[in-house]
């Protein structure tokens, strides 16, 4: 299925650092794969620095503090249960599903790869995952089962494409 991809960095050093764009093209189509989404999705990713996603985050979320990933979903889905029609939610001009927007902290990713003990490739892919994942439905806003499952889904996508801890 031929996703709509777009992946914009706003720091030039993680691109000399690994290959950024193919590892987040890659952990977003296992995730719209292993979530079973039918249609041809548009994604929009933007790789940047804290303090531009400080500034997202307090616009956003009225927190005044840098943050790993933000997601922006385009739509209100039930997690793990996208409706079976999904043509209402195509964008008429493109026949895509315009999910929804994420933007991630190449800085917070590289200091949680190394509080975490793992690379900065993993933690870069573990956060486009739980981004995507916000943006078909899943929530982790209690530290009940919604969270619960969404770790579960973040867990065997990672194991999927190989991003264990």
């Amino acid at each position: 299925m031929k996703h709509r991809i777009v992946i914009s960095c706003r720091t030039k050093e993680s691109f000399r650092k690994i290959p950024v764009m193919m590892h987040l093209k890659k952990c977003i189509e296992a995730t719209l794969s292993a979530e079973r989404v039918s249609v041809p999705c548009e994604i929009n990713v933007m790789v940047t620095d804290d303090k531009t996603i400080q500034a997202l985050n307090r616009a956003a979320r009225g927190i005044d503090l840098p943050t790993d990933v933000l997601s922006f979903p385009a739509f209100s889905f039930e997690p793990g249960k996208l409706p079976a029609d999904l043509s209402p939610y195509l964008d008429p001009e493109t026949g895509l599903l315009p999910l929804g927007d994420m933007a991630i902290s190449y800085e917070r990713a590289e200091e949680q790869a190394k509080e975490f003990g793992h690379s900065t490739k993993r933690e870069l892919g573990y956060l486009t995952i739980h981004s995507v994942l916000h943006l078909l439905g899943y929530d982790h806003v209690d530290e009940g089962p919604m969270k619960k499952q969404m770790r579960g889904r973040e867990d065997a996508i990672c194991a999927m494409i190989d991003l264990q801890r």
